[in-house]
């Protein structure tokens, strides 16, 4: 047993550590067990979802199919900075909305840092480009961002409903993010060489697994649009990937695949909210949120502040958790600027949100040296620029 304690990450102690303290809490009375089995209900499809989601992402990448858009993307490129930066934003925009902000980090960033090495690019303008819009641009569906996915239950709308109502506000926040990220590390001077070297596109391992793969993305997006249950469209495509290597290449399906970590953090969080809202925490949040929008919608910015500096203090998913608690039943546009707070403004600390924390650890093992001031002062005047502009966009539209 000390064995295995000391393989465990620092973020995998605190995971474990998060699920014993809530079932401590249900043992104990002190969250009553039909409440706790209502949060099991309420997160089993997302809980379902998101081990499908990854696994598909995760083969999807072995299929070289991310690599191989880089590749490309950065050979139409053509050795211009500017062209390769509207490129990349795009790609990881997209990966984002349709294959879950995580997704973008944990796959997207190895494949942009290995085309830095390729290309002579400077490495942390790529990795900076996949964090702040895994963040950033998980607005427009539910599928993006596991906060949107919790809201879906108290919000009532379709996904084309949700994206109908929020297209606009997710544009001004991909928009906004794409100046800072100009500014702080594309512009001359921040991103190295004057151009850097198009890679030259080559042949892949497998063209078989390759075009399985591409196909199942264009599936799942399919079923996204076509407004199918997310968690089975993910399953299917999920099933499909692991057929596809047990037949081409069964070395690629290990137990690793299986994304335990993140199930639970995810059971432990929803097992210890609740319980610390039932002591208080709820009447706290109450008291900073307010009981309405208030004139001119004043109440959707502090909603959406409160979610963003909760969130950089103690990580977006509680912070939504726990801030969604405190806002009247019925009430979209405050929920809505909460979602904009907890996604959009979770780029200050490390922690703020799951996707970051994945990626300081893909930085750490690619020896991407990120420097901590300029990360959490740039990230302090994006998220008071852009949680301000998309809020706004939310208020015009509504």
């Amino acid at each position: 047993m000390s064995d295995v304690l000391r393989r465990l990450s620092v973020l995998d102690r605190i995971r474990f550590g998060l699920l014993g303290l809530g079932l401590l809490f249900v043992a104990t009375g002190l969250l009553p067990a039909r409440e706790a089995w209502s949060e099991m209900e309420r997160i089993g499809p997302i809980l379902l979802f998101l081990g499908a989601v990854i696994i598909l992402a995760d083969l999807v990448k072995e299929a070289q199919l991310f690599d191989v858009i880089a590749i490309r993307l950065a050979a139409v490129g053509r050795g211009n900075h500017v062209v390769l930066f509207l490129l990349c934003t795009v790609f990881a925009s997209v990966v984002t909305i349709f294959l879950n902000l995580d997704t973008t980090v944990v796959l997207l960033t190895p494949v942009m840092l290995a085309l830095a090495a390729r290309t002579g690019i400077a490495a942390l303008p790529l990795a900076m480009t996949t964090l702040w819009l895994a963040n950033t641009a998980a607005l427009l569906l539910p599928v993006s961002n596991l906060t949107n996915l919790l809201a879906m239950e108290r919000l009532g709308m379709s996904a084309r409903e949700f994206a109908g109502r929020l297209w606009f506000p997710q544009l001004v926040s991909i928009a906004v993010t794409m100046v800072f990220l100009w500014v702080f590390f594309w512009r001359r001077g921040r991103r190295g060489a004057v151009r850097y070297e198009p890679p030259t596109p080559g042949p892949v391992a497998d063209p078989v697994l390759f075009r399985i793969a591409a196909s199942a993305c264009v599936l799942f997006v399919a079923a996204i649009l076509l407004e199918l249950p997310i968690q089975f469209a993910a399953l299917a495509g999920a099933a499909l990937m692991i057929a596809a290597f047990a037949w081409r290449d069964r070395s690629k399906l290990i137990l690793a695949l299986f994304p335990w970590q993140l199930l639970v953090f995810v059971v432990g969080l929803f097992l210890v909210v609740p319980t610390l809202s039932r002591y208080g925490l709820a009447s706290v949040m109450s008291s900073l949120v307010g009981t309405s929008g208030g004139p001119g919608g004043d109440g959707a910015y502090r909603v959406a502040a409160v979610g963003a500096v909760l969130s950089n203090l103690i990580n977006n998913l509680p912070a939504y958790t726990v801030v969604e608690q405190a806002i009247p039943p019925g009430d979209r546009d405050l929920l809505l600027a909460l979602l904009v707070g907890t996604n959009a403004g979770s780029v200050i600390t490390p922690w703020a949100s799951l996707a970051t924390l994945l990626w300081f650890e893909w930085c750490r093992r690619r020896g991407v040296r990120v420097p901590m001031v300029t990360f959490v002062l740039a990230g302090a005047v994006l998220v008071v620029v852009g949680v301000t502009a998309t809020v706004t966009a939310l208020l015009v539209t509504a």
